[in-house]
């Protein structure tokens, strides 16, 4: 019997995993082994000449694969890890397996779509199930392309229609056995298509460098980790010690463990559903009472899903140079936000220009050499670990787009190399807003880099402790 191929995406977990439930659901009814799969991308460089998969990036990845690997071997399966472009590579290990069937998360960003579509332009039945976001596209008040180019008319209509997520699924005790894999011909397509010795040196494995200790996001500590197993722990934590209600207020600080949620980094590779981060967070206010803090959670949650769902709506249209400024929508006409049909304000960055490789201002910018403090301390925290406050987040990607003139994509490509939480859709949706290309009905945000540090760094200790090396 050839096997079910479930393609593990942006979904590294057993809990809350609707696609491989399905996957799973298939493998029984039909008898056949289920055989999991994660695809190692090339290193590839991006346009502006650094890689788009940054060290943080990969250490963080490795982390998590491995607990992912460890947990589908306790329920009686395995990974199987394959390095290659994801398109190609299943295409040949289903013809080396027999396998016809693949079941994966949906992901609606254009590189993710054209992935699949290469996979059934190929022959092969391709199963995607949408299941990264808080609510199911099936709940919203109404259809994907009538999305409220305003995120407050979004929140409002699901406050008005009661919206509320679905439960999370519990994660699995068993899975379906996997296939063996014996074959000369397996053995001649493994060879070809296993994944390297470097992507193998462990979680903590830092080459050409030293683990950084200032971070606000440790992961190379066991409590911050990468993996599904942290991440819950990470939430109990959390919870236990009535962080929520704190949230808001803590939220725009700069430095330290113990401002913001944290769960980014575990959202942004699936380590950690969104459903079960609302289901507990439910649970919390339940025993220990709502508040703003509490309540603020439940809006950043909602602007990750508005984020997925602007590329439900936009697709591609969200990746060019001017982003969203003069598409035609229905809600043009009414002057609604996104940059859509919306008129170019005073403080909106000029038409960037053509940015490129070897550019000295990039080049500065991402050094951190620009000669502005905050500016500068930010942009080498990002670089030595992989994260960076939200509050700074907006900051820098002001600075590059407001005053250097920079294209939005460069910085947004930057972003995804160094941030051990990138997510495409938060990436791409915040780096629109800020530069008013996006869903902004103010057509952008400057921020004044000097207020922003009198205001969130008025000793000056987040610079001296980034600028002192």
């Amino acid at each position: 019997m050839p096997p079910l191929i479930y393609w593990f995406r942006k979904d590294l977990r057993l809990t809350d995993a609707p696609a491989l439930a399905h996957a799973m659901h298939l493998a029984q009814r039909d008898g056949q082994p289920l055989l999991p799969v994660f695809c190692h991308a090339p290193p590839s460089t991006t346009r502006w000449g650094f890689a788009r998969v940054g060290p943080h990036r990969q250490r963080y990845e490795r982390a998590t694969l491995d607990d992912l690997a460890a947990n589908l071997q306790a329920c009686g399966s395995r990974l199987l890890e394959l390095a290659g472009p994801a398109a190609t590579t299943l295409q040949a290990l289903c013809q080396t397996v027999g396998a016809s069937h693949i079941v994966c998360e949906d992901i609606a960003a254009p590189e993710e779509q054209a992935e699949v579509a290469a996979l059934r332009a190929a022959g092969l039945t391709v199963q995607t199930l949408w299941q990264s976001s808080l609510l199911a596209p099936e709940q919203l008040p109404f259809a994907a392309g009538d999305l409220p180019d305003v995120f407050t008319r979004f929140r409002q209509q699901l406050e008005k229609a009661a919206v509320t997520p679905p439960a999370p699924l519990p994660q699995p005790t068993t899975l379906p056995a996997p296939p063996r894999l014996e074959t000369p011909a397996w053995q001649l397509f493994y060879k070809q298509y296993q994944a390297s010795t470097l992507i193998h040196q462990g979680p903590t494995a830092i080459k050409n460098g030293v683990i950084e200790a200032r971070s606000s996001y440790p992961y190379h500590l066991p409590d911050w980790a990468g993996g599904e197993s942290a991440a819950l722990a990470h939430l109990r934590r959390y919870l236990a010690n009535q962080q929520p209600h704190s949230y808001k207020a803590t939220r725009n600080q700069l430095s330290g463990t113990g401002f913001s949620s944290k769960f980014s980094p575990w959202l942004a590779c699936g380590a950690l559903s969104a459903r079960t981060v609302y289901a507990e967070l439910k649970a919390f206010e339940a025993e220990w009472g709502a508040n703003e803090g509490s309540n603020w959670l439940w809006f950043e949650l909602l602007w990750r899903d508005y984020f997925r769902l602007l590329h439900h709506k936009y697709g591609v249209r969200l990746y060019h140079a001017q982003g969203l400024r003069g598409a035609q929508t229905a809600q043009a006409g009414a002057g609604v936000g996104a940059g859509v049909g919306t008129a170019w304000r005073p403080h909106n960055p000029p038409p960037p220009r053509a940015t490129t490789a070897g550019s000295p201002e990039l080049a500065r910018w991402c050094a951190g050499r620009t000669g502005t403090p905050l500016v500068d301390a930010a942009m080498r925290e990002l670089r030595a670990s992989g994260y960076l406050s939200n509050r700074l987040r907006q900051v820098v990607a002001s600075f590059w787009l407001f005053e250097l003139g920079g294209d939005w994509r460069a910085g947004a490509a930057w972003f995804e190399s160094q941030l051990v939480d990138h997510d495409v859709y938060s990436n791409t949706g915040n780096w629109l807003y800020i530069a008013g290309l996006g869903t902004d009905p103010r057509g952008g945000r400057l921020f004044d880099v000097a207020k922003q540090s009198r205001e969130h760094d008025p000793e000056g200790s987040y610079q001296r402790l980034w600028l002192a090396d």
